[in-house]
């Protein structure tokens, strides 16, 4: 099993314990195997090419969850094809699919980590001692040669994360 960090995140106000290494700006961005739209399974390669906004939650629906993929959608309405998106939990790609067409949300794809929790073992955000496999909220910038260039593991689940940072950073990997 991957090394665990406790006390760094909260869930309405009770700590959880972390999966995997804590990621920092600079360093390489993991690989990760998840399933996307058609039950395609995507690694970090095939997101590649461009920067790229990892919007992590522990499931499109719930409320924050909600809030948060929105909001990023629509922020990053403005950059265009400079820049590629993709929410990551633990909800089915059906149900993934299902929450986009009811959100109208087109500009961020959806991969499950369902299938081994290797996003969230890799990148420090699966929760352990859950009885179902769940990510802790957060936000990684890659940019388009697969470096970390920004992250926010939300210090408290129940809340949404810092936006603005986030796409300052996105932005600045697209030269934008």
């Amino acid at each position: 099993m991957a090394e665990t960090r406790k006390g760094e995140v909260t869930f309405k106000g009770n700590p959880v314990e972390l999966a995997g290494p804590k990621l920092k700006a600079g360093d390489a961005a993991p690989e990760f195997s998840c399933v996307g739209a058609g039950l395609a399974v995507l690694t970090l390669a095939d997101t590649a090419g461009k920067p790229r906004l990892f919007n992590v939650v522990p499931s499109l629906d719930t409320p924050v969850c909600n809030i948060q993929t929105r909001k990023f959608s629509s922020e990053l309405a403005a950059l265009g094809d400079k820049v590629a998106a993709y929410t990551f939990s633990t909800d089915l790609p059906f149900a993934q699919a299902r929450w986009c067409t009811d959100a109208h949300v087109e500009n961020v794809k959806n991969l499950s980590d369902v299938h081994n929790q290797s996003f969230g073992e890799h990148y420090g955000v699966k929760i352990v001692g859950l009885p179902v496999p769940l990510l802790a909220r957060a936000v990684f910038v890659v940019d388009a040669s697969n470096q970390i260039t920004y992250v926010e593991i939300v210090p408290e689940i129940a809340q949404e994360p810092n936006y603005e940072p986030a796409l300052a950073a996105l932005k600045a990997a697209a030269g934008a």
